[in-house]
Formats: structure tokens, sequence, C-alpha cells
């Protein structure tokens, strides 16, 4: 009898809405960022200990800028950072624990980590680039852009910068709108990996 009890218990437990998986799109930030830090790791042939792992997470983080910095802060990888949970971080990467579960984690410990977006909702929502300058009319419009198919080239400048803004991103130098969209195009593999395979695709 008990032992029913105890299975029925813990099946219970397993639907409750903290022990759901990730949904699609959550954790964005953090997948990405630590995945590249791990194949960064293997590819220097870095040993995979916890001491290791910290320690080369901390180096890493020093050369993150907007969103990929907040999430070193969140996790107590940056100088500043107010609490230090890195360890949540080295020790199952170690072990070479996929990425994902990682973030899933942290997620229970600072569910900011996981509201961290690369870009805007704005721009992350498919739509078509006729209606990417709907705003223009309706200061009020949400403007929605999906990088995947819009045409760059007809995109005003204020919504290139803006694209690169939502990075954490900024284009010195950058006198023409060409320049711009060159920027974009070189950083779109990493802040937005999904959109430019689709276009590479096309």
């Amino acid at each position: 009898m008990w032992a029913t009890h105890g299975l029925a218990v813990a099946v219970a437990l397993s639907v409750l809405p903290g022990s759901r998986s990730l949904r699609p799109g959550d954790c964005e930030v953090c997948i990405s960022y630590l995945g590249r830090f791990y194949q960064d790791l293997k590819n220097r042939d870095v040993t995979f200990s916890p001491a290791s792992v910290e320690k080369e997470l901390t180096k890493f983080c020093r050369e993150a800028r907007g969103k990929e910095n907040r999430l070193c802060y969140y996790i107590g990888a940056t100088d500043d950072a107010a609490t230090k949970i890195i360890n949540e971080v080295s020790k199952p990467l170690a072990h070479h624990i996929p990425v994902e579960k990682i973030c899933e984690k942290l997620k229970k410990k600072d569910s900011q980590i996981c509201e961290l977006k690369y870009v805007s909702r704005s721009l992350r929502s498919p739509t078509c680039v006729k209606d990417a300058r709907a705003s223009e009319s309706d200061p009020g419009t949400d403007k929605q852009i999906d990088l995947s198919t819009v045409d760059l080239k007809k995109l005003r400048v204020k919504e290139l910068k803006k694209i690169l803004d939502d990075w954490g991103e900024t284009c010195k130098g950058c006198a023409e709108k060409s320049d711009y969209i060159r920027k974009i195009n070189e950083l779109m593999p990493k802040y937005a990996p999904k959109a430019a395979s689709s276009r590479t695709d096309l």
C-alpha cells in the first residue's frame, strides 16, 4: 500500500510545472553561450574538471557583451556578481551534461537567466517584409521582423541599429546602411544561428 502511495506521489511530482522540460525558445542565451563555451573547451582540449571549467568560464566571460555578459553576472562568473552559482555550471559541464539540462536547472535557481533573449519578441516573430514599416504611421505599433526572411536592405538604418542594440552590439565606424547590414550578417550566426542558417539555405 505504501509503495503504491509513494509511486502515486512520484508521478504527481513529475507533472508539476517546475519539473517540466524547457519549451522552445527558453533559455536561448544560456544554451547558446554555454554551448559555444563547451565547444571552445573541446577545441582547445582543456581538461574537463570542475576547477578548470570554472576557471575557463570566468576567463570566457571577460569577453562577454550585452545579454551574454548579463548571463555571466547571473551565474557569478563576473567580478561584480552578487551571487555565485558558477559551480552549478562547472560541475555538470565537467561531466559533459548537455547545456540544455544545465540551463534548465539554472532556471530553477534564478528565473532571470532564462528570460534573457538575444532579440526582442518583435524581432523574433515572423511577419511579412511589407509590415516592416508598420509603425511609421502608428508609433505605438510593435514592429515584427523575421530575421530568417527579411530583406535587410529594405529596413531603415534605425531598424538595423535596433537589431544590433538587442544583441548588445554597436557598429563603430559604420557610416553607410551597407555597413550596418554587413555587421548584422557577420553577427547573425552568433546571436541568431537559426535565422542565419535559414538565410544561407535560401
